[in-house]
């Protein structure tokens, strides 16, 4: 790859709003991908509205893929570490659908209190373990790992769909489709 950084609109705001909340806005959410992208997560990832990349990336090149099926927020992990990763903040805030998402690889490294920050949705990675939980009103989703397998763990991504009814999250096993 060398060490030129790629040209891919990296956002990086707080104020950044998409989506209407009075329709339906599904977000992808994929992680872990450690310069792996399966054809099995651009199929599942075909007709999202945005897309969340939780670290560990991996390739500069997944993110370039990723923005051709819709727009990308992406943070860096802790194996993403050539010359490129530098373009990548190590967490994210992003409005979307009239929510507020924070981003950031590894969950043990929260440094803020997101219900002070008024947070709606807290994404990460790292275990490669997927996991959908609710805790004191926030709905943290860790998509798993969408790259090599590790272990005995499940090849995962998640969808989120933002709706007038609420957040309906939903892990996929990108092996069973």
């Amino acid at each position: 790859m060398g060490s030129a950084a790629i040209s891919v609109p990296i956002e990086s705001t707080r104020d950044r709003v998409q989506g209407d909340a009075s329709m339906t806005f599904t977000i992808g959410i994929i992680s872990d991908t450690h310069g792996l992208f399966r054809p099995e997560a651009l199929r599942m990832l075909a007709h999202v509205d945005h897309i969340i990349h939780g670290g560990d990336i991996g390739d500069p090149e997944i993110i370039t893929a990723l923005w051709k099926i819709a727009p990308v927020t992406a943070i860096r992990g802790n194996v993403d570490t050539g010359v490129w990763a530098t373009g990548f903040a190590e967490t994210e805030f992003v409005q979307l659908a009239g929510r507020l998402f924070y981003v950031l690889h590894d969950l043990n490294t929260l440094q803020i209190d997101p219900v002070a920050e008024g947070i709606d949705v807290i994404v990460s990675g790292h275990s490669h373990v997927p996991k959908i939980n609710t805790r004191n009103g926030l709905l943290y989703v860790n998509p798993g790992s969408a790259g090599r397998r590790r272990f005995n763990l499940p090849i995962t991504l998640a969808t989120l769909e933002v709706t007038p009814d609420g957040l309906k999250p939903i892990i996929h096993d990108l092996e069973v489709g």
